[in-house]
């Protein structure tokens, strides 16, 4: 579907009342305005990652080339290509392993999700989460769903498979490297190509702490390294087990998560200004604009 530049004529737009629609103008700007303080303070918390661990002005080297040894090469990593070795990659290791760090690992237990396959593809039932239902910032409603004949008769292994409040969502297939913490129990079943990610010890590492540094250059450079080379990307669960992660203050950590919820907070109420005038506008239409203003809060 789609709609081309002669059928743009064709569509019909209300025409309300100039105090109704400056109510709405003013839901809409209000909601612009968190995004952007949102993103502030998201940005705000990378920088604070980066400045602490040396990577706030790194640029990745431009050089192409990188001599290494049969020793120091495939006998360590198993692999013979020479994008792998890349000086870039070395560099932002180098970074990253210059303090206190762990593999992904020793900090989280990872549980994999299932691939049911189309046949269990419905359009009622539980909500089925792929790749691309989901960013680093918000999941959306999925359109793709498991039969309810499916997940009935699969009740036990569909129930584990609930993202938990704090499980972190990692993809290794697609868009490798995405992370995404939930922020409250979910009823939906994500598809094999999203790894759950659940913190073993919360003071060493804090989940919100963990999920931007997955979605940092730190560690989209070592999915690049890993997952580059194929024409469909996957990253392998024992290269993700290996992913390197810097360890920082804990304090600090603190101050990062909040500075996150914070931004996350501001999405969400976003998000719902946005959700309310688009409603404010369709009860308008439906049912007049009376009915409509008591809804935004006028008078």
């Amino acid at each position: 579907m789609g709609l081309i530049l002669e059928d743009m004529d064709q569509l019909y737009i209300p025409n309300f009342s100039k105090s109704f629609d400056k109510q709405i103008s003013q839901k809409i700007q209000s909601a612009k305005e968190l995004i952007e303080q949102s993103q502030k303070l998201y940005h705000q918390a990378e920088e604070m990652l980066l400045q602490e661990i040396g990577l706030s002005d790194f640029g990745s080297s431009i050089k192409n080339v990188n001599i290494k040894s049969f020793g120091k090469s495939f006998l360590e990593t198993g692999r013979l290509d020479a994008e792998y070795y890349q000086p870039k990659y070395e560099e932002i290791m180098n970074k990253a392993m210059k303090g206190n760090y762990a593999s992904l690992d020793d900090l989280v237990k990872i549980k994999k999700s299932i691939e049911p396959g189309s046949d269990f593809y419905s359009d009622t039932g539980i909500p089925f989460l792929r790749v691309a239902d989901y960013n680093q910032f918000e999941i959306t409603p999925p359109e793709i769903h498991l039969s309810e004949k499916f997940c009935k008769e699969n009740d036990k292994l569909i129930k584990s498979l609930y993202p938990r409040k704090k499980t972190i969502l990692f993809s290794k297939d697609g868009s490798v490297g995405t992370a995404y913490m939930v922020r409250e129990d979910i009823q939906a079943v994500t598809c094999g190509a999203l790894l759950h990610l659940t913190v073993k010890d919360k003071k060493k590492v804090l989940p919100e702490y963990l999920t931007l540094v997955l979605n940092s250059q730190i560690v989209r450079k070592q999915a690049e390294r890993d997952a580059g080379g194929s024409i469909i990307l996957h990253w392998r669960i024992e290269e993700i087990k290996q992913v390197v992660i810097p360890i920082i203050d804990y304090k600090l950590q603190q101050k990062i998560a909040l500075l996150i919820e914070k931004s996350f907070s501001f999405r969400k109420e976003s998000g719902q200004l946005l959700e309310l005038a688009k409603k404010a506008v369709e009860k308008s239409i439906e049912e007049g604009e009376g009915k409509a203003i008591r809804m935004i809060g006028g008078v």
